[in-house]
């Protein structure tokens, strides 16, 4: 009997020892085939003691399709109430105007309102009269009516054009494809002037976009920021030319400069 039991005890052992061998050998195995990471390549860091800066702009001309025209309405006469009564009616016929083109009241905003004494006699302040100057700004999406909007005000009672900038409602896809253009134009310089040194263009240290803008235009004497800024916008001038349509037309669209400027930092290898 003794030597029974001995047998099953053994018996139990060996089982148990091929379960546990079982479970460990095939992770063993794949611990044993699995490398061991190659260590990665460093790059070589850039080299700041050799440089090279250059500039590189570009331009796309695209035809307008938006525009913004200020006008408006001045008003005299010899009160307060008289002259604002005035102002009220004829400006609201000026817009009336621009929402029978088909302008969407958004489109239309009050720009500029100015009520003010008009002197007989400046030293003794002696009041004649007052004055109004009433200016809206219209946002027109169809630039085709651009001649036929500023007429129709006009017959409507406007006495003030004070002006019309042409735009383009793509200004950021333009300006992308300015700034892309700009930047290769700074790569293949700097890549030229260093072959010319017996050099090689390395890596970008440094990058800054010239962001200035202007605006040509005049208004009561005073210089005014561009509404659009990005060197986008121009300010349109009687022309002598036709129009888009082909018909004679006061307001030539032409073309918008989208402009792009960058200077840009390389290393030298």
């Amino acid at each position: 009997m003794k030597k029974y039991s001995t047998l099953i005890n053994a018996i139990l052992v060996g089982v148990l020892a091929f379960i546990v061998a079982a479970s460990v050998l095939p992770n063993l195995k794949g611990w044993a085939a699995t490398p061991s990471p190659t260590p990665q390549a460093v790059l070589p860091a850039c080299d700041s003691d050799r440089t090279i800066n250059v500039t590189g702009s570009a331009v796309v001309n695209v035809v307008p399709d938006r525009a913004l025209i200020q006008l408006g309405v001045q008003s005299n006469g010899v009160t307060p109430d008289d002259v604002q009564a005035a102002n009220g009616i004829a400006m609201q016929k000026v817009v009336n105007a621009v929402r029978a083109m088909g302008v969407l009241p958004k489109d239309i905003a009050t720009d500029w309102y100015i009520i003010e004494p008009i002197y007989d006699d400046y030293a003794s302040l002696y009041i004649k009269g007052y004055r109004i100057n009433n200016i809206i700004a219209v946002t027109l999406s169809d630039v085709s009516k651009l001649s036929n909007l500023i007429a129709a005000t006009l017959k409507a009672g406007a006495n003030q054009v004070v002006n019309v900038e042409l735009y383009t409602s793509m200004l950021r896809t333009y300006r992308d494809q300015a700034r892309d253009l700009a930047m290769n134009a700074a790569a293949e310089k700097a890549r030229d002037l260093a072959s010319a040194a017996g050099a090689e263009a390395g890596c970008v240290l440094h990058i800054d976009e010239n962001s200035w803008s202007y605006y040509n235009g005049w208004w009561y004497g005073q210089s005014s920021s561009n509404l659009w800024t990005q060197n986008a916008v121009q300010n349109a001038a009687p022309s002598s030319g036709t129009g888009s349509g082909g018909d004679a037309e006061p307001v030539s669209l032409g073309q918008i400069s989208v402009r792009a400027e960058v200077s840009v930092t390389f290393s030298l290898k």
